[in-house]
């Protein structure tokens, strides 16, 4: 072709399209969108953390260690039973008071979405005690710090926290805004348009839970997957701090949920004290409570037992580092409501073609406060762990949840104990920063009374007995659908989900 011609050629179509849009005002608007959209999107998933945040504290000399077991189970006549401790010792730590009362607690209200009657009004209860401690002792300094789902992000109105503020009690609801964002193809959207209105009582929509309508607003904000998951407190008795730590929530519906705690003395209760101090300082607030139990820095471990206090992303990187480094010989227990973080489920495979003893007992993932789940994602994580080899049952649950978070390893020689329990359920959102939550970790020898108890009690949920059945085999709740699996892949890598 001649060369006037070349150069007389017409534009393509694709080129036509793109220069009709060089100077089009919607597709200006739509790429600035785009850039900002992207940007918030990387920022809110990578921004620092705030301080005091994903924090192993030192190892402390362990002081009054006692393990806590709430469990239900049938017996041979399917007839269900539930065994109660770990409120009860909140309660007693609550009325024992002297100076200081601070509980970190994700859930603490009376929602139950359709889970009926027969629960317990464990929030109400605790209330009660703190108003109660509060007027008993007027100068006490008593704080509870909350997830903002208590009052549906802003959605609800809660009588019941006003009244603790009208006591004298500080309510300090978490700022969620300044964590990282665990579902960011919805949380970049969110933060560019709806983070900016605000809520209100006054909604036309279905609650969640029951009860009164929500805004939209209120969904909106409840899509970001994102809390406070902490269960925690501290109190001092005796000159001394104590601490408590569990994996329930104080919420009616989840009063017959199994759970485990462990409370605790010394400066492992200063370092729970000073996590606290963190998230109450996240959220605007600037806690005044008592200088005197401030932790000391890091010292020389003493000898014998020790605890250990982990935020966040600490205790993903401590259940790796002990999984990894068990060996052929050492038994592995693991009890878990969610169990769905990759590198620990390749991990706990690894450990097991090691030769370590491994006892996987899950959540069903069946029930959740009367309505039916669907196994995602325990039961598509069991069939690639059974797939492995890897023993495994199901708690027997009718209409409760196994909601353990919980992991014990014993050395070969039956003579080491290592327990770790906390409110971390073993997902990307609970131990990869995303979540605020608190684990504690027990170092003890086998004939300490705490890990005694906690060897006891997980051999009974997996063994069962002639009066108690606490769990069923594999078979039970076995779902091999590919499907369901790459969904629950998906579910997890994206954060699109609720685990």
């Amino acid at each position: 072709m001649p060369k006037d011609k070349l150069n007389k050629a017409p534009p393509s179509k694709m080129m036509a399209f793109l220069q009709s849009l060089r100077f089009h005002p919607v597709a200006w608007l739509v790429g600035i969108l785009l850039i900002v959209y992207s940007g918030t999107f990387v920022w809110h998933v990578h921004k620092p953390l705030p301080d005091g945040l994903d924090t192993g504290y030192p190892l402390r000399a362990a002081s009054d260690v006692n393990f806590l077991i709430d469990s239900t189970w049938l017996d041979a006549d399917g007839q269900q039973h539930q065994r109660s401790e770990i409120f009860e010792t909140l309660f007693a730590l609550i009325d024992g008071a002297e100076q200081l009362i601070v509980l970190e607690m994700f859930l603490i209200n009376e929602f139950a979405g359709q889970a009926g009657d027969g629960h317990r009004a464990l929030s109400s209860q605790v209330f009660d005690r703190l108003i109660a401690r509060r007027q008993a002792r007027p100068d006490m300094q008593i704080a509870l710090i909350v997830d903002p789902f208590n009052r549906l992000y802003g959605g609800v109105e809660s009588d019941r926290l006003d009244a603790l503020k009208d006591a004298g009690i500080d309510v300090i609801e978490t700022d969620l805004t300044v964590l990282r964002d665990s579902n960011p193809l919805w949380s970049a959207a969110w933060r560019m348009c709806c983070q900016w209105f605000g809520n209100s009582a006054d909604g036309w929509l279905p609650n969640p839970v029951g009860g009164d309508p929500v805004s939209l607003r209120t969904w909106l904000t409840m899509l970001n997957f994102k809390a406070n998951h902490r269960k925690a407190l501290v109190v001092d008795q005796g000159g001394q701090l104590r601490g408590w730590v569990s994996s329930g929530n104080a919420h009616d519906a989840s009063s017959r949920h199994s759970n485990v705690a462990l409370t605790f003395s010394g400066l492992a209760a200063a370092d729970l004290l000073a996590s606290m101090r963190a998230t109450a300082t996240l959220s605007g607030q600037v806690p005044d409570w008592p200088n005197q139990w401030a932790p000391p820095p890091r010292e020389r471990t003493a000898a014998g037992a020790t605890i250990q206090v982990l935020t966040e992303a600490a205790t993903r990187d401590v259940a790796l580092k002990r999984i990894e480094r068990a060996a052929s010989g050492d038994r592995l227990d693991v009890a878990m409501f969610y169990l769905s973080h990759r590198a620990l489920i390749e991990a706990l495979i690894r450990a097991h073609q090691r030769g370590v003893g491994l006892r996987i007992l899950l959540d069903p993932n069946e029930d959740a406060f009367g309505r039916k789940k669907n196994g995602i994602p325990n039961r598509q994580v069991a069939s690639e762990l059974h797939a492995a080899g890897v023993p495994l049952r199901w708690c027997n649950t009718r209409g409760e949840q196994c909601h353990f978070k919980h992991m014990l390893r014993q050395g070969g020689d039956d003579q080491s104990v290592w327990l770790m329990l906390g409110s971390a359920n073993f997902t990307r959102r609970n131990l990869d920063n995303y979540n605020l939550e608190t684990q504690i970790a027990l170092q003890a020898d086998s004939e300490h009374p705490a890990a005694q108890r906690a060897l006891a009690f997980f051999d009974q949920q997996w063994n069962n007995g002639r009066e108690q059945f606490h769990s069923l085999p594999y078979g039970a709740y076995a779902d091999e659908s590919a499907l369901h699996y790459w969904r629950y892949r998906l579910m997890e890598a994206s954060g699109l989900s609720t685990f």
